[in-house]
């Protein structure tokens, strides 16, 4: 999905009302690991969709926030800031669903990588160098 676009997020197969703890990761173009995690029950169905069902307290955030775990992501190194420098290349995410609550994770139930990308397939980079002028246009297909 493109960077900015909602990005859906459910897990299936959960028992009734199992208690998991949801984690997302990224490492940025330096290397730097952004981690954020979140609380849940799943419903009475064993599912569990983050556009219905509010993150219990306890993880990066609470209440119902489908991006949550998008916005949430903090830094493991104080003080660093998330920077895309070349957005040619997307962000590679880390969806990972554990087990119960709790400072460490249970066991891992599932996992999955979603890439965010910058650019729409298509769209051109153009280079701008003119005087003092440093630039980059983005032209659409």
């Amino acid at each position: 999905s493109l960077f900015d676009e909602p990005l859906a997020i459910a897990v299936q197969g959960l028992g009734p009302r199992q208690q998991v703890t949801l984690r997302t990761s990224l490492r940025d173009e330096t290397g730097q690991l952004f981690q954020a995690s979140a609380h849940y029950q799943a419903g009475d169905d064993g599912e569990l969709d983050l556009a219905r069902c509010p993150a219990l307290p306890g993880g990066s955030f609470s209440g119902l926030e489908p991006m949550g775990l998008l916005w949430a992501l903090q830094p493991q190194k104080p003080f660093w800031r998330l920077v895309k420098r070349d957005v040619q290349s997307p962000f590679l995410l880390q969806l990972e669903v554990f087990e119960g609550h709790g400072e460490r994770p249970g066991r891992l139930l599932a996992q999955a990588q979603h890439e965010r990308a910058f650019l729409r397939d298509g769209v051109r980079r153009v280079p701008v160098r003119e005087g003092r002028i440093r630039a980059t246009l983005f032209l659409p297909p």
